[in-house]
């Protein structure tokens, strides 16, 4: 019974933070809008036009993208640890975002330069791409090398040689687009209008059902390979599909985000403690929530620490990620008595 309060508790904590990060992230901006006008706009009968339309236009779209968005970044990270059985095991230090990143910046430079309006669905399917040859890399490295360390050190080169390539590509952008490609190449989530968000709560959601269905193989999977096999689970066929749904996640994140730090390590082990278990059928919707919470924080930071100047999010979930990924690399080193 204790369990099951923590894990009614920590839901609850979740839910709680979500909303009041939702809100805030409508209030708080260059224009202060009363939270009390909030209802008023949301039903379209409030007298301010101009509030509205900041808050309707801008501040709702680029809020719920957060959220979707770093859930979507957080479950990814989970998919990547437990694929690889591996707790530092992210979209971003594997290179696989830096891989999306390098494609989409690839398809929106020829798009540019050939005067082609690029749709979300080909922003998704250009980052998907490039998730996906980034992961066959790491997985195909994953083979030779033997020790999980330099498997994650192969990837963050990985990374680099992407993003040295993107920001080669950038430079050499036509001058007006040059600064849209370089705020998107950094991370942020300006910009984003409905018609994005409606695509990417599709896709997100679909992907979100399906690991959610994959909850038990998943538990099983954590237990040992030897034993999953003997539970009845066909282990590469559940690899592929852990690769497919994390690089599915993870695309989408940079299709409309650019690249995002940090947040698919920190968050998964954040929720781990919170709840205090690694069910996969508590973990998966806590970390979608976890991640939601942690980028709504992070994008509030990001827009009003130096405002009017807004910061690049992952400079902020840098921040605020990097030491939890130091404290787990600390805390491994002591359970292993080195």
């Amino acid at each position: 019974m204790p369990k099951r309060k923590r894990y009614y508790a920590a839901f609850l904590i979740l839910f709680f933070l979500v909303l009041l990060f939702l809100a805030l992230n409508l209030c708080i901006g260059s224009v202060a809008i009363p939270l009390a006008d909030i209802p008023d706009i949301l039903r379209g009968t409030a007298a301010d036009t101009v509030s509205s339309d900041i808050v309707t236009q801008i501040r709702i779209p680029r809020a719920l993208a957060a959220a979707i968005l770093g859930g979507a970044l957080a479950l990814s990270g989970y998919l990547l640890q437990t694929f690889f059985h591996n707790p530092i095991a992210s979209p971003f230090t594997l290179g696989i975002s830096s891989g999306a990143k390098l494609v989409v910046a690839l398809v929106m430079v020829a798009s540019l330069g050939f005067s082609i309006r690029l749709s979300s669905w080909m922003m998704i399917l250009a980052a998907f791409a490039g998730s996906l040859l980034c992961m066959g890399f790491v997985i195909l490295a994953s083979r030779v090398i033997n020790h999980m360390s330099m498997l994650i050190v192969s990837g963050v080169m990985i990374g680099y040689i992407c993003s040295a390539v993107t920001d080669f590509v950038v430079t050499f952008a036509d001058d007006e687009n040059i600064v849209n490609l370089h705020n998107w190449s950094q991370g942020s989530f300006s910009g984003i209008t409905w018609d994005n968000v409606a695509v990417m709560a599709f896709v997100v959601a679909a992907a979100s059902a399906c690991v959610f269905l994959l909850s038990k193989p998943i538990s099983a999977y954590q237990m040992g390979e030897a034993y999953a096999q003997n539970m009845g689970l066909n282990v590469r066929t559940f690899r592929v599909l852990l690769v497919l749904l994390s690089s599915i996640l993870s695309a989408c994140v940079t299709a409309f985000a650019g690249p995002v730090s940090f947040v698919g390590i920190a968050v998964p082990h954040l929720v781990k403690s919170l709840l205090g278990t690694v069910r996969p059928l508590l973990m998966i919707p806590a970390c979608f929530l976890g991640g939601a919470v942690f980028c709504l924080f992070c994008d509030l930071l990001a827009r009003t620490m130096f405002a009017p100047t807004e910061l690049s999010i992952s400079t902020v979930t840098a921040i605020l990620g990097a030491p939890v990924v130091i404290y787990i690399m600390i805390h491994r080193k002591k359970d292993k008595g080195e």
